[in-house]
């Protein structure tokens, strides 16, 4: 599918170069709910974050573990008098069911049912063998959970290797990324794809590429779910690619928009393309909408250039929507390392406009990674407050990979990828 790409002008505020403000002792308590075996046949290596029903039960998935060591789906259930109860409902067995969900998480639909993507598996005579990734719906029944596959990628034009979840839209289709296929000439082995998968009478769900990444002229690779906004457009991010003049080798990473058309395809707009400089570069997480209709995500690296090995530790970035149509950039939060390095997840706002997020490593005390709160400045970069520093060692997890939910009282949820008393990650609380 051919559609005209809009690049932004650049215009990330260079104000942001002065130093970030000092961040403050960790002030949360923190609760661990589950910790993960990293041996056969239990569930490890949660990436993913988690999604509450409305019984208050907990959902993710792990990247590897269960019965087959090719990832699981699992539940966490309060306990009356305290505690949770955790098991495993799905164990994917590396075949044409799927293999190892990477930063997926699960969705839940009205019914109870859940759904998500898996990085491999499917139809293993594709993609090198491994398979080139499904998306998949489990329905609980009597006594368990069913699997069944909606799509199994092909690993051409339709796309492979989706790395996130997936979201529906109100008449109950389903959408998402995949991080390779689609242009299969601008980028080796594809510059990832945006898909829709649409439920048919016959049973098989029908796939349709809403755009085909080019690369250099629009991004590649995109790592994270997609975003509505009200009037039905989709956001997201690309962790490769885009033109920025700054980034001549094209691999610093966007921020787009996809807009549906009446008739033909869906138009895609480039809202910020990174430079690896003071505005960041490489986003790996999705973007948040606040209250005011601006975005806002993390990326891995740039911010202060001189930190983490001269590419810089990432930012905390805003995109502001102007009457004229670009978009303008702020950079809230350039990562130092005390407070963070290199997150890979999004943020999330609570009531009162504070913003909240995780980090895998950092330096000095925090280099198993931390849970932060960020205080918003009208000027200059946002203050912050790490709830908890992770340590690896008591019990305790590391490496948070995902981002963070609130329940009802505004307790924080997540996981960490690694450490916890088996040493294969954990399902945590926060109260701040």
């Amino acid at each position: 599918m051919q559609t005209r790409t809009y690049l932004v002008t650049l215009a990330i505020a260079l104000a942001v170069v002065i130093p970030s403000l000092p961040s403050h002792a960790q002030t949360g308590t923190e609760v661990i709910l589950e910790s993960f075996s990293d041996t056969k046949p239990n569930a490890f290596a949660p990436y993913s974050g988690l999604i509450f029903d409305s019984a208050g039960n907990l959902y993710g998935t792990t990247y590897s573990g269960g019965t087959s060591a090719s990832g699981s789906v699992y539940m966490l259930s309060p306990v009356a008098g305290g505690g949770w109860q955790s098991s495993v409902i799905y164990s994917f067995t590396g075949g044409t069911d799927g293999s190892q969900p990477y930063y997926a998480g699960v969705t839940l639909d009205a019914e109870g049912n859940l759904y998500g993507t898996t990085y491999h598996g499917g139809n293993l005579a594709g993609c090198g063998g491994t398979g080139c990734g499904v998306v998949f719906k489990l329905a609980p029944v009597s006594g368990g959970w069913q699997e069944s596959v909606l799509y199994t990628f092909k690993g051409g034009k339709d796309g492979s290797f989706p790395r996130a979840g997936i979201i529906f839209d109100s008449a109950g289709n389903l959408f998402g990324t995949a991080s390779a296929g689609g242009n299969l000439v601008a980028c080796s082995g594809g510059c990832g794809t945006a898909f829709e998968l649409t439920p048919t009478v016959s049973g098989p769900w029908l796939e349709t590429v809403l755009h085909s990444f080019n690369g250099a002229s629009d991004g590649s690779s995109p790592h994270a779910a997609l975003v509505f906004d009200s009037a039905g457009n989709l956001y997201g991010t690309n962790y490769w690619g885009g033109a920025a003049p700054a980034c001549p080798a094209a691999d610093c990473g966007t921020v787009f928009r996809l807009a549906p058309s009446t008739s033909g395809p869906w138009k895609e707009r480039v809202l910020h393309a990174f430079t690896n400089g003071v505005d960041g570069g490489n986003p790996a997480s999705n973007v948040t909408f606040d209250t005011a209709g601006n975005l806002y995500g993390t990326t891995v690296q740039g911010g202060h250039v001189s930190d983490c090995g001269g590419v810089g530790c990432g930012t905390l970035y805003q995109l502001v929507p102007t009457k004229s149509g670009p978009w303008t950039g702020y950079v809230k939060r350039s990562f130092s390392g005390p407070d963070g390095t290199n997150p890979v997840a999004g943020v999330i706002f609570d009531a009162a406009g504070y913003c909240y997020g995780t980090a895998p490593t950092g330096t000095a005390s925090h280099t198993d990674g931390l849970v932060y709160k960020f205080t918003p400045h009208p000027t200059g970069p946002w203050s912050q407050t790490v709830l908890h520093g992770f340590s690896g060692v008591k019990g305790d997890g590391k490496n948070p990979q995902a981002g963070l939910i609130f329940d009802s009282a505004g307790n924080l949820y997540g996981t960490t990828a690694n450490g916890g008393t088996g040493a294969g990650g954990t399902v945590f609380e926060i109260i701040p």
